[in-house]
């Protein structure tokens, strides 16, 4: 097998798996009240408030994505913007009472899920997709010299 038709399977293969992702995110948010994107944006924000380029690149995708998405969650409340000590127009994004109520009401069926492939691919085999997921995606920022930069809309 050629090194095109290596990445053309791979590439199709994590489109698939992007698929599935996106569909089981949205049937575990959908009862908590959010999409999938707005648990990603809320997600990306629990352990510490972050400015949206910050989320943006760390995600991977468009800064004006997470812009939506994140004035959409201070609008429903589930989120609010913090003034940021670094930079005095790039305000932070942190959880509210009610987008933290929110994620923790996915908690157990995204913990179901994780334990049910746990189950289905083995613990070992398991942290090794995660390592190889890491790597690709690593090697990818190298070879393409993004090194994680977020992809800028037009």
């Amino acid at each position: 097998m050629s090194h095109q038709d290596l990445l053309s399977g791979t590439a199709l293969a994590v489109f698939r798996l992007n698929g599935q992702f996106l569909t089981a995110s949205e049937e575990l948010a959908k009862p908590a009240g959010l999409t999938a994107a707005w648990w990603q944006v809320l997600g990306a924000v629990l352990r510490e408030p972050l400015p949206v380029a910050g989320i943006a690149r760390a995600m991977g995708i468009t800064r004006q994505s997470v812009q939506r998405v994140a004035d959409l969650l201070a609008k429903r409340g589930l989120a609010e913007y913090v003034p940021n000590p670094a930079h005095r127009r790039a305000k932070l994004l942190r959880p509210t009472s009610e987008g933290r109520a929110a994620i923790a009401e996915i908690n157990p069926g995204h913990a179901d899920l994780a334990d049910r492939l746990a189950r289905h691919l083995g613990d070992e085999a398991f942290a090794e997709t995660v390592r190889v997921l890491e790597r690709l995606s690593a090697a990818m920022d190298e070879v393409t010299g993004r090194q994680g930069a977020a992809v800028t809309e037009p």
